[in-house]
């Protein structure tokens, strides 16, 4: 019971961990998009919409990745553990 516990644990830490990476990027898109933006299209020669659709595709991505793989496991278990 005690591997399923720490598993819990680490379950719990990374779906933190990773809500703090997807808000802290949604936040420097919000805030500071414009800047990044024109970085962006230098580097990798992305049009404005281009670069916009990508950003969005990302976040859409990541926050989906987070919650099968991190959330939802996480819930899981800790219903299963009650």
């Amino acid at each position: 019971m005690a591997s399923l516990e720490v598993l819990l644990t680490a379950l719990g830490w990374s779906t933190l961990i990773n809500l703090g990476m997807l808000t802290l990027s949604a936040a420097l898109l919000a805030f500071w998009g414009e800047a990044i933006g024109r970085l962006h299209q230098k580097w990798f020669l992305l049009e404005k919409r281009e670069l916009q659709q990508a950003y969005f595709r990302y976040l859409a991505n990541y926050k989906l990745l987070v919650l099968v793989f991190n959330l939802v496991p996480y819930l899981a278990l800790r219903l299963a553990l009650r």
